[in-house]
């Protein structure tokens, strides 16, 4: 609680409350992690000082979350008078053997466990005596301090570019019209509230105009329209989730597996098959689940999926600027082209939708609804999705950390009451995805995986890339 006479430093965006409203359902918490494998154990010293420069460079990283006086607005960023970058940063190491499997799972219990509300949002630990030698990096945020690409911009401030520590300048260009990026590290949450704007992610290859789409839907007669019979469609989504296999069986452990494809190949088969990248790795998500239906005895023809959309329209590290989408994808048993078609155009309506350039007034409608209210229309929504997929882009060059070589980084977006979330990044040559599944809907994790991989070679094999 605030004391009285007491002047809180920023109010919460309209988003980042009602994100903080669903906190008290376990179930809707939206932590998301990134699991960053390095080639060596970094100097320890050298990252805990790199990060204690970042906590001083972004207020964001030392603030936490307090409540106002009863009746005031809230709630607040506000520094935390006890903060202790010891706490933030830390440090472990896995028993013999150190395999990845046992890394992933230690990440997943990190994951689960809640972040305390009384500090700022957010953890890194460094996870030593991997197999080889390696070492990795567990880096947990929680999804009200910043969307995926407000945190991949913040980690800007503690990695390298060389093993001796130069550093990555500071990206002060206004953005591009044309940059695409769409949601990330988002959770089902992004999708989950639909018309009330709900919660929580960028990807590769969608370009979205927001502030076009708003002044289309304002400006014109059929505008308006197109904008309320959007808002119509999103709540007329009242039905359960579709898959036989999942709905229902959500609980609250989670399970991670992680893969990675050539982001050559990726960009290759979706210039060959005409589309983006986005729609390569949705397509892919799409035939691996159709498959996982399929081998058990399951078969179903669509899945509605939560895809966040970027609406990010700056340069600035933390924050969130999304946009709440969700889509119907194929998941019958077609040919891997006609399945890439038929994302394609689903996702290119979605993109269009008049109601992306809507969500910040709707959001402020929902944040003064009463908290029950808010947990009950959110549960209600997430019900009605299977899974969710996100997109962020990384750097296509080497990083350091503490002078340790990145080597892959896999983010591990929310559930949030869904059965998966597959999240993307791309890092050098590599599509780095991680897959945070909730160990109560899908029962063989591991084979999902596999089928994901399969997903993309099969589409490479269709385009012939």
């Amino acid at each position: 609680m605030v004391p009285l006479g007491h002047t809180p430093e920023r109010r919460l965006s309209d988003a980042e409350a009602i994100m903080w409203a669903l906190e008290a359902d376990p179930a809707l918490r939206s932590a998301f992690m990134s699991v960053t494998f390095l080639e060596k154990a970094p100097d320890f010293g050298r990252f805990r000082a790199r990060v204690a420069e970042a906590v001083a460079a972004l207020p964001a990283l030392d603030h936490r979350v307090v409540h106002g006086p009863v009746g005031a607005p809230g709630p607040y960023w506000e520094r935390d008078p006890r903060f202790d970058l010891d706490f933030h940063v830390r440090r472990i190491a896995l028993p013999a053997p150190g395999t990845r499997r046992q890394l992933l799972d230690l990440a997943a219990l990190i994951c689960r466990d809640p972040l305390e509300h009384a500090r700022p949002l957010w953890q890194f630990t460094v996870v030593e005596g991997l197999e080889g030698g390696q070492a990795a990096l567990l880096a947990k945020m929680h999804h009200v301090l910043s969307d995926g690409v407000g945190a991949i911009r913040m980690s800007s401030s503690f990695l390298d570019l060389t093993a001796d520590g130069r550093r990555p300048e500071p990206d002060t260009r206004a953005p591009a019209a044309e940059v695409p990026e769409v949601a990330a590290t988002g959770s089902v949450l992004a999708g989950s509230l639909g018309t009330v704007r709900s919660v929580a992610g960028q990807a590769i290859g969608v370009v979205v105009r927001p502030q076009d789409l708003a002044r289309r839907a304002a400006g014109t007669a059929s505008g308006a329209l197109a904008a309320g019979r959007s808002v119509g469609r999103q709540l007329a989504v009242v039905g359960p989730a579709l898959s036989p296999l999942w709905t229902g069986r959500q609980s609250l452990a989670l399970h991670f597996e992680v893969l990675s494809t050539e982001l050559e190949t990726v960009k290759a088969t979706a210039v060959k098959l005409g589309g983006t990248v986005n729609d390569v790795f949705v397509t892919a998500i799409a035939g691996a689940v159709g498959g996982y239906h399929q081998a058990r005895g399951a078969e179903v023809a669509d899945l509605r999926m939560s895809m966040p959309v970027s609406t990010r329209q700056n340069r600035s590290a933390g924050g969130n600027f999304w946009a709440p989408t969700r889509v119907l994808v194929p998941t019958g048993p077609l040919d891997p082209q006609e399945r890439f078609a038929e994302v394609h155009s689903r996702l290119n309506r979605t993109k269009s939708d008049p109601t992306i350039g809507l969500t910040a007034s709707l959001t402020g409608l929902a944040r003064n609804l009463p908290a029950p209210l808010i947990l009950r229309v959110a549960r209600q929504q997430v019900a009605t999705v299977d899974f969710t997929c996100s997109n962020v882009r990384g750097a296509p060059f080497d990083l350091w950390i503490g002078g340790a070589r990145v080597l892959a980084n896999h983010p591990m977006g929310p559930t949030a009451g869904t059965a998966f979330n597959a999240t993307v990044i791309s890092y050098k040559g590599n599509f780095d995805v991680g897959l945070n599944i909730d160990a109560g809907s899908v029962d063989d994790p591991a084979d999902l995986r596999d089928r994901v991989a399969g997903g993309f070679a099969e589409l490479a094999a269709a385009a012939g890339a």
